[in-house]
């Protein structure tokens, strides 16, 4: 969860949420997201924060997600592990998926978020490496029409819930589950707009992507800001609190200042291959 950048902090107008975009002129303040994203009426879109980690989305992007549903914005939240390697006590051990998902759904209902609107995919934390791709399913692994891997459920997921804006953990990050979850989506976003496994769905347009900061700071310069009242930061520190198992989060937590109630993210470019036929 980054707090600095070179965007200049905008003062909260409304007491809720304001914006600020750095564009080639300097910071552009904004008063909403709809203003801010240059759209009519963002309470027409569906968003996506997809993540390999349950608590990741509320450390890295808990405002933008809280702002997000208050504005209307149709909020879902894709969890890819169960967090079974998350234990930070021998007695969380044998239970730790389930107090986690207890907590997750929880600590969204917090920001907004309705539990059936967090999805779950049930990969085995910390060994994604074993699920890249698409291939037929063994007994007792997750699967979706029979089939098993990341690019699998990704590409179901982003057919079924067709969302306008893509929100997940920068391929910078420290963690090995966030680089590898962003890199098989990126792949998942070109399958998902083709024709490829029709039994996953119906071809759906490839949303405007975004990255957050969660254990590293960006490999470039953010260029989006919210900053929130203190009483809307509070709320995103307690749903990052009620993820009572995570003991390593509690210590991040405290390094975040209460003085600084904003969070930057990166908006980026998916673009597909168009090669020149000649060199310049």
């Amino acid at each position: 969860m980054t707090r600095t950048s070179t965007l200049h902090a905008t003062p909260v107008l409304d007491d809720e949420f304001a914006f600020t975009r750095l564009t080639t002129d300097g910071p552009a303040s904004a008063v909403s997201l709809s203003e801010l994203l240059a759209t009519p009426d963002v309470s027409a879109e569906t968003w996506l924060f997809a993540c390999p980690h349950d608590d990741d989305i509320v450390i890295g992007a808990g405002l933008w997600l809280m702002a997000a549903a208050q504005a209307g914005v149709d909020v879902h939240v894709l969890i890819t592990t169960d967090g079974r390697m998350g234990y930070c006590t021998p007695a969380q051990r044998e239970r730790i998926v389930e107090i986690r998902k207890d907590e997750c759904l929880r600590s969204f209902e917090m920001l907004g978020v309705d539990a059936s609107k967090v999805h779950m995919l049930g990969f085995p934390d910390c060994a994604l490496s074993n699920f890249l791709g698409r291939r037929p399913a063994s007994p007792g692994e997750p699967q979706i029409q029979g089939f098993t891997g990341l690019q699998n459920a990704f590409v179901s997921k982003l057919r079924e819930l067709r969302p306008h804006r893509l929100l997940m953990p920068s391929p910078a990050d420290y963690h090995p589950d966030h680089q590898v979850v962003y890199n098989e989506m990126q792949i998942s976003l070109f399958h998902a707009a083709g024709l490829i496994w029709p039994e996953l769905g119906e071809p759906a347009d490839v949303p405007e992507l975004y990255q957050l900061a969660v254990y590293c700071d960006f490999p470039a310069t953010p260029n989006l800001q919210i900053r929130a009242s203190e009483a809307c930061f509070s709320r995103n520190i307690a749903a990052i609190a009620a993820y009572a198992s995570q003991l390593q989060t509690h210590m991040l937590v405290q390094h975040i200042p209460n003085s600084c109630p904003h969070v930057s993210i990166l908006q980026v470019s998916y673009r597909f291959s168009t090669p020149k036929h000649s060199l310049p």
